[in-house]
Parts: structure tokens; C-alpha cells; sequence
């Protein structure tokens, strides 16, 4: 699963999941751009990748068109192409469907699913035309999540904006297959990034969490990153419009699992 000399834009990649697949992406041989709002932990992570490859940090607020331009234009002033974008950027607003704000759904949107949008017309733009003159195609990965599927009643946009990633991932592969450009999806699961790291200190939470887990575990963000190395490979080069759950077989599930109690 080589990406040797290839190009990647991940957005939301200064921590968690887009952290990890920017890793991944440097330890096979790629040439990473950093995508995220959040100077300090973007600069941060440049200089960590730095030390084992290629990496650049872009401030970049995807829901934002002029930001996304920026971004493209950057990328290929740094590297001078783009092979791989990865769609991971996203926020989540908690709130009672009856006590939702307007602003909070809008804002959710923008950025889950607008900003995902924008950013693969972008992309996708400079691959048209890449192969249009005989370059290689490239591959598009977004971020979705069991959530896209499966509701929680208090992560109201938060789960109509996978649903949408889903669609997205969707039409994007018809439009793009083509040129051969790949457009795929990633739904994990329940994965320990910092979002999660307050269940190790909370029984109840944890216990809840692992009943719904058939595998018994919380995922990994490097599990979700193998993923994406393999979607954005040559070895993934006849998949397309595909979503790949990676829950730990919550999905199948249509019941609670015991879970031991710790001592």
C-alpha cells in the first residue's frame, strides 16, 4: 500500500483521526499538507512529520470557498501536485432536537458536509484536468461515521451531515469515474481519539459504549488510518462510491452484548 512520491491533502489533521491518517500517509512515502483551523496543533504536527517526511500546515476553515482556494493553491505551490484528498474536518454540536439551534445546525453543516464539498470540487477540478492531459487519476476519501446510518437523538446535525457524507461519497464517484478518480468513504465506529479519552475514567460510559461493540474494544485512529492508506493505494484502484465501516461489528448488531464488569 505504497504512496511513494504521492500527494495528500488531509483536512481536520491536526489531531485524532486526520492525525493519524497524516502519519500513516508520511510513514508510506507520501507528501502530507495539513489541513486545519488550529494554528498551534497544526504547526505542531507539521514539525512531528517533519522529522520522518514531507509535511506542510495550512490554516484552513473548509466551510469557508476563499480558505479552500487558498488551500489547493498552497499544496501545489509546496509540492506541486495533488494526488489524495481526505475529507476529515467536522465538529459535533450536542443538543435536544426540540432545543437545536438554528446556528449550531447551520454550522455543522457548513463544515461536515459543505466543507467536505467544497474541498473535493476543488481537488477535483486539478484532477480533471490533470488527466485530461494524460496524468494519473486521483482519489478522494471522505470521513463518514456509523452515524450516517445510525441516529443519536441529541447529534441531530451532526448525523444528518454523515448521511449527507454518505450521498456525497456517492455522487462524487459517479461524476468523477470517468476520469477515473476514486471517491470513497470511511465510517468508523466508536475510536479513542480525545473526543473519547473521558471513558476511561467513566465505568458507566465505557460499559455502554463496548455493549453495542461486538469485538469488545474501542477502535484505534491508526485502524481508521489503515483504511485510508488502502483507499487511497493502487490496491483500492476498482473500488468506488463505497462506504467501510470499521466499528468493531456494532452495524450488524441488532442487540446489547454483556460486558464484564472491572474490578
Amino acid at each position: 500500500m505504497s504512496l511513494e512520491n504521492k500527494v495528500a491533502i488531509v483536512t481536520g489533521a491536526a489531531g485524532g483521526i486526520g492525525l493519524a491518517i497524516a502519519r500513516r500517509f508520511v510513514a508510506d512515502g507520501a507528501r502530507v499538507v495539513i489541513a486545519d483551523v488550529d494554528e498551534a496543533k497544526g504547526e505542531a504536527a507539521e514539525a512531528e512529520l517533519r522529522e520522518t517526511g514531507e509535511a506542510t500546515y495550512i490554516h484552513c476553515d473548509v466551510s469557508e470557498k476563499l480558505d479552500v482556494r487558498n488551500l489547493v493553491a498552497g499544496t501545489l505551490d509546496a509540492y506541486g501536485d495533488i494526488d489524495i484528498l481526505v475529507n476529515n474536518a467536522g465538529i459535533v454540536v450536542g443538543a435536544d432536537f426540540l432545543d437545536l439551534e438554528e446556528a449550531d445546525f447551520d454550522r455543522v453543516l457548513s463544515i461536515n458536509l459543505k466543507g467536505a464539498f467544497l474541498c473535493s470540487q476543488a481537488v477535483a477540478r486539478h484532477l480533471v484536468e490533470r488527466v485530461k492531459q494524460g496524468g494519473p487519476a486521483g482519489s478522494i476519501i471522505n470521513m463518514s461515521s456509523v452515524n450516517a446510518v445510525l441516529a443519536i437523538a441529541n447529534q441531530v446535525p451532526y448525523s444528518v451531515s454523515k448521511g449527507g457524507m454518505n450521498q456525497l461519497t456517492k455522487v462524487g464517484a459517479l461524476s468523477l469515474a470517468p476520469y477515473g478518480i476514486r471517491v470513497n468513504a470511511i465510517g468508523p465506529g466508536s475510536i479513542m481519539t480525545e473526543l473519547l479519552a473521558s471513558v476511561n475514567s467513566d465505568p458507566a460510559a465505557k460499559a455502554k459504549i463496548l455493549s453495542r461493540t461486538p469485538m469488545g474494544r474501542i477502535g484505534e485512529p491508526h485502524e481508521i488510518a489503515g483504511i485510508a492508506a488502502f483507499l487511497a493505494s493502487d490496491d483500492a484502484s476498482y473500488i468506488t462510491g463505497q462506504t467501510i465501516y470499521a466499528d468493531g461489528g456494532r452495524m450488524p448488531l441488532n442487540y446489547t452484548v454483556p460486558v464484564p464488569e472491572e474490578d
